[in-house]
């Protein structure tokens, strides 16, 4: 028995190893190793790592009256980081380290918090069957959450939020406290400057206003998106682009909810030059002049555009942008989250309150100190606010910030104002499995479809022909090809192919076809399917564009 734990036990440091291990893990500077120290796991980049770990440890000796550090590690983005602390989770179980009830020795996993990503993967932390772990003799497996309740009084709640409860249709902290947020995020449109007057010459304006920009055929190959089935952030902003068209149908704006929003998704994915795993290549590019725009994440968006600013030159000026599409903007808390069995539960709240203060706040929106806008930042204590180095242009959660520091914003974007109030409907699953099969799998064919219909418009071929090959291009395999194409390839075999799954791609259909994939055997087999039922959709785009005289 004792060898047997012993094992266990080495398997929880294995598993620790990327928390422990991951590169570029800033510290707050201190050459005392016994200093207090609260571990924080994040996909932060390593400007914000760096800002917040420094802050921390100067608020801490201001408030507390004795030396504190953060030690902030990347292992990953956010779903690595969700993938490797449940299994971290499960092998502390195994190990006896947190009971099937949840009671976890102090230090039964290696990190204390997690801090970014949206409320989505944080709420899944918080789910009772978060991480599930079979243990010898027990029937039943035992289930847990990851994370636990922050435990801050109403009062503290109250100091940091006020009266504001929602951030559009979110919540600013989770009811029971297992996160809370730390910052707003919205989901816009990054762009180059330059790239965007090279393809609309003849317009005053031609940076793109709209998500139906970067599905208009004058951008094809100018698109650069992530992978919605390896980016958290962008398969949210996929979803709220469904939600924004449908709450347009809803009042009475928009020609058709489901099929329109899906039109904008499919004709960026026609219009992408590639489709990476990392959220943060997308604004990169479009900085590079690589792409001329691609969806980001506000502070990816606003960060690059940062980066690339010349001396004199003001946001509005540089070579790249970002923009929160009027009237569609999804606004997400960034939370923070209290690991179960963290090694110092007490420095992690005082973490959490940090980064809700005013002086943690000040590090998201306030120029860095060191800059010459910086100069006159506001001080506290007779030191001056604000970040030192980086300066972040993400939005603080903090409601008074805007009223006390707008002034002081680098972004002078109030996202409690502009955010949508239209909640997003649910259809993550929905853009990952048939955006994966139309757009990603099936895009070498799509994109030469979409060309095609390029080549037939410019050939001056009849509007009625060519809008009639567009709605070709956009139309869903039918049933009968999904039975027939399944039929050819897996026959009857072993895994039986569910009726639901043969329903029309319709809203009203959309739970019950996606029910239908929570068998994975399912599920991976229609995935080919669905990707072979495209492919000959575009097939025969390009086939009837050559005979009007467009295509290849």
């Amino acid at each position: 028995m004792v060898t047997r734990i012993a094992a266990l036990l080495v398997v929880v440091v294995v598993l620790a190893a990327p928390f422990v291990l991951s590169a570029g893990t800033p510290r707050a500077a201190s050459s005392d190793e016994d200093v207090p120290t609260v571990v924080v796991v994040t996909p932060h980049a390593e400007q914000l790592r760096t800002e917040f770990a420094e802050g921390f440890a100067r608020w801490h000796q201001r408030v507390h009256g004795s030396p504190a550090r953060a030690e902030m590690r990347q292992p990953g983005g956010t779903r690595e980081i969700q993938n490797q602390l449940q299994a971290e989770y499960r092998a502390a179980i195994k190990a006896g380290l947190i009971s099937p009830e949840g009671e976890a020795q102090q230090g039964a996993v290696s990190a204390d918090l997690m801090f970014g990503g949206g409320t989505y993967e944080h709420n899944r932390l918080a789910r009772p069957d978060a991480v599930r772990a079979t243990l010898p003799g027990r029937d039943e497996p035992v289930e847990l959450s990851v994370s636990v309740p922050a435990g801050f009084r109403p009062e503290n709640l109250e100091e940091w939020f006020g009266e504001v409860a929602m951030a559009g249709t979110e919540p600013v902290y989770h009811p029971e406290q297992y996160w809370i947020g730390s910052a707003l995020s919205s989901f816009g449109i990054v762009f180059n400057r330059p790239a965007m007057a090279r393809l609309k010459p003849s317009e005053p304006d031609p940076n793109p206003k709209g998500f139906h920009d970067l599905a208009s055929p004058i951008m094809i190959g100018e698109i650069a998106l992530a992978d919605p089935r390896l980016s958290g952030s962008i398969v949210t902003t996929m979803d709220s682009i469904l939600g924004y068209y449908k709450a347009r149908s809803m009042r009475g704006e928009g020609s058709g909810d489901w099929d329109e929003g899906w039109r904008v998704l499919r004709g960026m994915g026609a219009n992408t030059r590639y489709f990476t795993g990392s959220s943060t290549k997308p604004p990169r590019d479009v900085a590079a002049g690589e792409a001329a725009a691609g969806l980001a994440i506000d502070f990816y968006g606003r960060a690059q555009a940062q980066a690339v600013l010349q001396p004199g030159e003001t946001p509005g000026e540089g070579r790249v942008g970002y923009v929160d599409p009027v009237g569609a903007v999804y606004v997400d808390p960034d939370p923070i989250s209290m690991l179960r069995g963290g090694p110092n539960p007490e420095l992690a709240r005082r973490f959490i309150a940090f980064v809700l203060s005013e002086e943690g706040q000040a590090l998201w929106q306030f120029p860095a100190v060191t800059s010459e806008r910086g100069a006159s930042n506001p001080t506290l204590d007779g030191e001056p606010m604000g970040p030192r180095r980086y300066e972040l242009r993400r939005m603080p959660i903090r409601p008074s910030m805007y009223e006390e520091y707008f002034d002081v914003f680098v972004d002078r974007v109030n996202l409690y104002e502009l955010a949508s109030d239209t909640k997003n409907p649910g259809w993550r699953a929905g853009v990952e499995m048939m955006l994966g099969a139309a757009c990603i799998d099936a895009h070498e064919t799509q994109r030469a479809a979409w060309v095609a219909i390029a080549d037939a418009r410019a050939a001056a071929n009849p509007v009625a022909e060519v809008e009639r090959l567009t709605d070709v291009f956009y139309s869903w395999p039918t049933p009968e090809r999904i039975e027939a194409i399944w039929n050819e390839r897996f026959g009857a075999g072993d895994v039986a192919l569910p009726d639901d799954a043969l329903l029309a791609w319709t809203e009203e259909n959309y739970r019950r076809i996606r029910d239908t994939w929570r068998d994975g055997r399912v599920e991976r087999r229609l995935r080919i399917v669905y990707t072979l039922a495209f492919e000959e959709i575009y097939e025969r785009v390009i086939e009837e564009a050559t005979g009007l005289g467009g295509g290849a």
